[in-house]
């Protein structure tokens, strides 16, 4: 099971990226998705996570900016950045919890991770 990130990228302030991440392998489910961000020095930290039915919950700081949503049908989770701050630029990170194929128990996956560097 592999998750792929992409999407990163320079932003000015104000400005928008989306990021997918696609699941894929010996797939079974999907649970939760979600993503992360991390910066140097610091823990990563949830943003946005969304479970398979559609429910989902955000860090206070990217309430109102930020929009998670998923596409079960194509095992992928994207993260719709609005209104970005320079306070947003970190290495974001998508998660899933899958339950892979022949397996009893899901376990978390980790995508590569993508830079977003806001900045005029």
């Amino acid at each position: 099971v592999q998750l792929q990130a992409s999407g990163g990228g320079l932003v000015q302030p104000g400005g928008s990226l989306r990021l997918p991440c696609a699941a894929s392998g010996s797939i079974f489910s999907i649970n939760s998705m979600g993503w992360y961000r991390q910066t140097p020095g610091k823990q990563r930290e949830l943003v946005a996570r969304i479970n398979s039915g559609g429910s989902t919950n955000y860090v206070e700081s990217v309430k109102g900016r930020f929009t998670i949503s998923r596409d079960n049908a194509k095992n992928t989770v994207y993260l719709q950045m609005d209104s970005l701050k320079p306070e947003d630029t970190a290495v974001y990170y998508c998660s899933a919890d899958i339950l892979r194929a022949g397996s009893v128990w899901p376990s978390r996956y980790w995508g590569q991770g993508t830079q977003v560097t806001v900045s005029s």
